[in-house]
């Protein structure tokens, strides 16, 4: 299970070259060096930022110590194989021909559909692709999600409510400096891509007033103009009273809703019931506060809306971001230079993740499985009838759930790693045991590959050649800067090679990446999300190339909806205001809200930045953030070690002071495992539409442990 020497060894047998940052969204392109001998430590590794379109060619620390992690000496370099309740080293021919056997067994003796997929956003493209063809042909399950679910799905499905179409960004990023205004809500973008900074600074300095709604004062909020310290869950309230002033002050763009949106009279009704006060009251923002930021977007001639996790992961998150485009299309600020909405992606490919089959409702291109033409388009591309396409299946959560009802049997999870990640995570962890059986691969034995009964290691960044979509929309092309490892394999070599020995692997017949993509190219073409003009040899020449991009000869589309939106009339939609039910209700029991995020030092489920020394030394372990008179009330001291406990779990970690905190509520990163799991406490209701998970506010109590 460790990293042996002559691994090692091989991996570092080139001394430079270039690749892209793995984690956030922004995708930032860099070049790796070892400056003395390949053999010497990884200290003599240096990491340097090279120009690029979006991050200008800086890098955050994240980034620049990326690399030790795929040096790390934990690093799995063979397949594991639980024996005797043991993981022990095995060949790769035994351990796939384990894999198929197990499977077609449970299929045989059960269904087909009694075997899931579970995917990641970190994934490329071709990886993220290939995932869902072998989920849908080479297994025939209907059980299929990833963890983006938990990412961009209330963005994602508000966006093509709203515009016909979902996209991180409507416009490029060097947009944002032309705007007047901009809204950054529930986005922490100081710490989370903090290469896209400057554009924010640089926006500030040409006049533009900046408004962060968050209910820390992080240091994106530090910035801002006008910091509405929101209360975590009401979201949606806030941006619909922020409507209403608009509309009161006449500040709408009434040309535009004229010729360019549909149900604004809808609107007009909504608002007439909102009344600023109590919304005053639901949030914890002063309402004259709710009307500078309301007034300041609507008189700005340009002006941008930023979501990021802090309004979308709630079950109002759908509703919550609609509400926000609601602000952008009433006062017509889409379609044109330094106009827009941007749902911040968190994931590395969080875009390109969701647009190609990784989601139980969807295939290539955004085309969606219960749509007669879209199966038979897929179908006719895969070499298939369309009937042998399965349907429906069900988000990543209800997976876990249908689990624990015996309903799925095994699961295969390719770059993620749900027993941190999912809601509610001591269930999910129960279910995982509970599985007949359990595939993971990955680069690490991390806490769900623990539990596995087969972990196979898979490629790093520096060794995975193949294409990532930043939050822009602009597909990019990653070079492998490093030798592959004879005793791993990329995550897409893994699915061909298990298709073989599952007696499908005639629908699998790529030696490269780029030929998946050349395959990826026509699934896509046509679809919402067109990737046809996009070639390796385009990507190479160009750095980047936006979808769509339905043919070779076209530029790319850096900014959308110029002259009409993604439905078929061509209109964008405003949404009715709809109040659903509040996020789960602090009590006697639980008087505080814990609300969730991360910090700059780690990504994720910190599995890949807790093994970067660096990183590590910058935030060794979780805190609690707390304000002090909310710790004095609990007899709560700074960096005691404290339990929050929620209805269904507890965590534990030291608590940090906050004074610009609002005092009912707490905070805590999601990157550690174990006792310091925050989402063992976290609330899995899920959003009506999108299936998100409620993980930004759940009612909890605080207790000492000292």
């Amino acid at each position: 299970m460790i990293l042996e020497e002559t691994d090692r060894m091989e991996m570092k047998s080139r001394t430079e070259g270039n690749t892209q940052c793995p984690f956030c969204s922004v995708q930032c392109k860099m070049r790796i060096q070892n400056q003395q001998n390949p053999d010497e430590a990884n200290s003599l590794w240096v990491t340097e930022g090279v120009m690029n379109a979006a991050s200008e060619g800086r890098l955050c620390v994240k980034g620049k110590n990326a690399f030790q992690h795929s040096f790390n000496r934990e690093r799995l370099v063979k397949p594991l194989l639980r024996k005797d309740g043991i993981l022990v080293q095995a060949t790769w021919e035994e351990a796939l021909n384990h894999i198929a056997q197990r499977i077609l067994d449970i299929q045989h003796q059960f269904s087909k559909d009694a075997v899931s997929v579970y995917g990641g956003g970190s994934l490329t493209n071709e990886s993220a692709y290939l995932l869902g063809k072998f989920a849908r042909v080479a297994l025939g399950t209907k059980y299929i999600d990833y963890n983006g679910r938990f990412c961009m799905s209330a963005a994602a499905s508000a966006g093509i409510k709203t515009f016909g179409l979902d996209r991180g960004l409507t416009n490029p990023l060097s947009d944002i400096p032309l705007a007047g205004c901009i809204i950054l809500a529930g986005t922490n973008i100081a710490e989370c891509q903090p290469t896209l900074m400057p554009y924010f600074t640089r926006a500030k300095d040409q006049g533009s007033l900046i408004v962060v709604i968050d209910p820390r004062e992080t240091a994106t909020a530090q910035m801002a103009d006008l910091h509405l310290k929101v209360k975590p869950g009401t979201d949606a309230v806030l941006a619909g009273a922020m409507l209403k002033v608009i509309l009161e002050e006449n500040l709408q763009n009434d040309s535009f809703i004229r010729n360019r949106t549909k149900g604004f009279d809808q609107i007009v009704r909504s608002v007439q019931g909102i009344d600023l006060n109590e919304a005053s009251g639901i949030t914890g923002v002063d309402e004259n506060l709710i009307r500078l930021a309301a007034t300041a977007f609507g008189k700005a001639e340009t002006g941008m809306i930023f979501t990021a996790r802090g309004v979308e992961q709630h079950a109002d998150g759908h509703m919550a971001v609609r509400n926000f485009l609601n602000l952008t299309l009433v006062t017509g600020k889409v379609g044109r230079p330094g106009c827009g909405y941007g749902a911040v992606t968190g994931q590395g490919n969080g875009q390109g993740g969701r647009e190609h089959g990784q989601k139980a409702d969807q295939l290539p291109g955004y085309r969606l499985i219960e749509n007669e033409t879209d199966r038979a388009y897929i179908a006719g591309v895969w070499g298939i009838s369309p009937h042998e396409l399965p349907g429906k299946g069900v988000s990543a959560f209800e997976m876990m759930e249908l689990v624990h009802e015996d309903t799925i049997k095994a699961m295969l999870i390719m770059g993620s790693n749900p027993v941190m990640s999912n809601p509610n995570a001591g269930f999910v962890e129960e279910a995982l045991r509970k599985l007949d059986f359990l595939v993971v691969a990955d680069m690490f034995l991390s806490e769900t590959a623990e539990i596995a009964d087969v972990v196979l290691p898979v490629t790093s960044y520096l060794e995975n050649e193949g294409t990532l979509t930043n939050l822009e929309g602009r597909v990019l092309l990653r070079e492998a800067a490093l030798p592959v490892s004879a005793s791993v394999r990329h995550d897409w070599q893994i699915l061909c090679e298990l298709a073989v020995k599952l007696g499908k692997g005639t629908y699998f017949p790529f030696s490269t990446a780029e030929s998946i993509f050349e395959e990826l190219r026509l699934a896509t073409k046509g679809g919402a999300a067109d990737y046809y003009g996009i070639t390796y040899s385009r990507l190479r020449k160009e750095e980047g190339v936006y979808w769509p991009c339905p043919s070779p000869d076209h530029p790319g589309t850096p900014r959308l909806f110029q002259e009409e939106f993604g439905h078929e009339d061509g209109l964008a939609h405003f949404s009715d205001i709809v109040e659903q039910p509040s996020s789960e209700e602090t009590c006697g029991i639980y008087p505080l809200i814990l609300t969730t995020g991360r910090v700059l030092s780690h990504y994720l489920t910190g599995v890949q930045t807790r093994r970067s020394p660096v990183l590590t030394s910058r935030d060794i372990s979780n805190a609690l953030e707390i304000h002090p008179a909310t710790a004095s009330r609990y007899g709560i001291e700074e960096g005691m070690l404290v339990e929050v406990q929620s209805r269904r779990g507890s965590f534990v970690t030291r608590s940090r002071y906050r004074p610009d905190l609002r005092e009912d509520t707490v905070f805590s990163a999601m990157h550690w495992g174990g006792l310091q799991n925050v989402n063992l406490a976290t609330n899995p209701k899920l959003d009506p539409y999108c299936r998100m998970p409620d993980f930004k506010s759940c009612a909890v109590y605080v207790k000492p442990l000292q």
